[in-house]
């Protein structure tokens, strides 16, 4: 079985699926591989929250157009996932357990120090906190 069989994508926004896209997909097909691309609506838990769930699923269609032409575009198969959660790292792998992902893979993103603190790091979640192998992938900015 192969790592990058069936990987789970977490995409936040528009950028973010474009960068993980540039980074993940060739080596997805190269693998053979297949795609659960996995946006993840974070609900506020008790507090209101900052957009409608209409205005998310709606911003989660855009992210999904970009991956699904990508993925089409290299012929690797995919599939798209809405989660909704107050925890972002649980929510995926939530969804990596629920699809039997051989994978997670994704590119950090940037952000300060004092931002990390405050909304907390999903991406030390990701890689301290799972039970499966998670691929932190370059996201071609540095080159």
């Amino acid at each position: 079985m192969s790592l990058l069989e069936r990987v789970v994508i977490p995409v936040a926004s528009e950028k973010d699926a474009e960068s993980t896209c540039d980074a993940a997909l060739e080596r997805v097909e190269s693998a053979g591989g297949r795609v659960i691309a996995l946006h993840v609506v974070e609900k506020a838990g008790g507090a209101p929250d900052k957009a409608s769930v209409e205005q998310r699923e709606e911003q989660a269609d855009e992210i999904f157009e970009i991956v699904t032409e990508r993925c089409d575009a290299l012929g690797v198969p995919v599939e798209t996932k809405i989660a909704y959660s107050t925890n972002v790292a649980d929510a995926i792998f939530e969804t990596a357990d629920e699809v039997e992902a051989t994978a997670i893979a994704f590119t950090p993103r940037g952000g300060s120090r004092w931002m990390k603190l405050l909304t907390g790091d999903v991406a030390l979640s990701l890689a301290t906190k799972t039970n499966r192998p998670v691929v932190i992938l370059p996201d071609g900015e540095d080159d």
